[in-house]
């Protein structure tokens, strides 16, 4: 699946039938998505907590099923059952190195990895430039599970099929075949997602034409998956499933159903974002500004703004220098019987040079410059250092709103 920056996300399933996975432009949660793992190919690798949860589950479930199949192995089956969960967590990890190894030969930037509840998540930093690149990037996940699946399978001939190699090395020769048919699905945010978008994509020449019918296919497969997988698993039913096995299904469905329709509606609402990053321009967004000194009271000052059909105020100096900019938020705030008795300058914010932007700014530019000095203002500047305006904050986000909703 992709973020609003192009992050590839890349879904896992876990073992026993039921598959699992993979912001505004931004840098995302850092070291606390997890714990810092290592860093292959300079990468670092992230485990979140809510792997444990998953790693839990799966020696649970894993552990039940040693119980049939080897009943002399006692209680040691459930560490017998974590080792499985952790060698299964390695191959997704590997999984998600193929996807960071062609996003670097690809030179697109690879933020992270992440295990997490139901699987692995690649965040590459920039979309692929062809539709080529983006499928090869998607198909070469699934490619390494089938890889990894064929391995185990003949490792898997070299042992004991009854024996305790012989049984991990078949749940995880299944595990990964499962991994790379779910991932191949298509429909967003999986990678057959990505790849149906490469190929829509290169039949028309449009990249939003892909995203949109890779979107629809993500959210037809998430009430497939919330529908079929609970019946899936009952018409396998020989009579020993119980009721908690039947909820089980049900939730991890419905969990799994969540994860991919959020992911193909979220892959929809970052493309369309990124579409309408070229023309954000800063010169179009900012607001008219009357300036003013510190000591002018709030209504006075609202009044000028009126007049002169201005949307934002500025303290200046004896000069005429801008100093500060008042605050939105802080306006909204005082009553408005107390704005005769409130100088602008209680409300305002000292202008620090992150908060001064050149009035030529545009697009992902513009993001970047925001990100960098947090505000609900700025004031933006000719190139010569005289003010063009103010821009609110707000402004820019009802504008991505409405690119984002279609609008």
């Amino acid at each position: 699946m992709s973020d609003t920056r192009g992050q590839q996300t890349s879904e896992q399933p876990p073992p026993g039938g039921a598959p699992g996975p993979g912001t505004p432009p931004g840098d995302g949660p850092g070291p606390r998505g997890g714990i810092l793992m290592g860093r292959p190919f300079g990468v670092p690798v992230y485990v979140t907590p809510s792997w444990f949860v998953i790693a839990a589950l799966i020696t649970w479930i894993f552990g039940g099923q040693l119980a049939r199949v080897l009943p002399e192995l006692g209680g040691t089956r459930y560490l017998v059952a974590l080792s499985f969960a952790i060698a299964f967590y390695a191959s997704v990890l590997v999984h998600e190195l193929a996807h960071t190894l062609v996003a670097l030969r690809y030179k697109l930037g690879v933020r992270r990895i992440q295990l997490q509840f139901l699987g692995g998540i690649s965040e590459i930093e920039n979309e692929a430039q062809t539709p080529a690149r983006e499928f090869w990037l998607a198909f070469v996940g699934p490619l390494l599970s089938v890889v990894l699946g064929g391995v185990f399978l003949a490792a898997g001939r070299l042992v004991e099929l009854s024996s305790v190699p012989g049984v991990l090395l078949a749940g995880l020769m299944v595990s990964n075949f499962v991994v790379a048919v779910f991932n191949l699905l298509p429909g967003l945010p999986l990678d057959g997602g990505r790849m149906l978008r490469a190929v829509v994509w290169g039949l028309t020449g449009r990249p939003m034409a892909g995203t949109v019918a890779a979107s629809w296919a993500g959210r037809a497969l998430a009430v497939a998956v919330l529908i079929g997988l609970p019946l899936f698993s009952a018409s396998r039913d020989d009579g020993g499933r119980t009721g908690t096995d039947t909820l089980i299904d049900a939730a991890l469905a419905a969990i799994l159903a969540a994860i991919i329709w959020n992911g193909a509606v979220g892959g929809l609402r970052g493309a369309r974002l990124k579409e309408a990053l070229p023309g954000l321009r800063l010169r179009e967004l900012a607001r008219r500004a009357v300036p003013v000194t510190a000591d002018t009271p709030l209504g006075e000052a609202l009044r000028r703004a009126r007049e002169a059909g201005a949307g934002a105020v500025l303290v200046v100096d004896g000069l005429g220098t801008p100093i500060a900019l008042v605050r939105e938020s802080a306006v909204r705030a005082v009553p408005e019987h107390r704005r005769p008795w409130i100088a602008v300058g209680a409300l305002a914010r000292d202008l620090e040079p992150g908060l001064r932007l050149p009035a030529d700014l545009s697009g992902e530019d513009l993001l970047r410059a925001l990100r960098a000095t947090p505000a609900g203002e700025y004031l933006v500047v000719e190139p010569d250092g005289s003010a063009y305006g103010v821009l609110a904050l707000t402004d820019v986000e009802q504008r991505l709103s409405k690119a984002v909703a279609g609008r």
